[in-house]
């Protein structure tokens, strides 16, 4: 289907139920945080550059403002997970 990220989002939740649902990669997560359909963003830092890749908030058309859940900190990488705010 290729009726837009509002509508694959539709399709997921009601599939999914009670449970979440995730999207992977920089260009969906994109796609649905500038359509309001995202509600958390979950990042998981690891300490090596690596100089490449699609940059996750770089082409945003407006600001989108986040809100930290939590926040755990180990060796390998630290996971932030925020709530998108409406």
């Amino acid at each position: 289907m290729s009726d837009g990220i509002e509508s694959a989002m539709a399709q997921a939740k009601a599939a999914a139920g009670d449970k979440d649902v995730q999207v992977r990669g920089a260009y969906t997560a994109q796609r649905a945080l500038e359509a309001g359909v995202l509600d958390e963003v979950q990042i998981h830092q690891i300490p090596v550059l690596l100089g490449g890749g699609r940059r996750l908030f770089d082409v945003l058309a407006s600001q989108i403002e986040l809100e930290i859940i939590r926040v755990i900190d180990t060796p390998a990488a630290t996971h932030i997970r925020y709530r998108v705010r409406r």
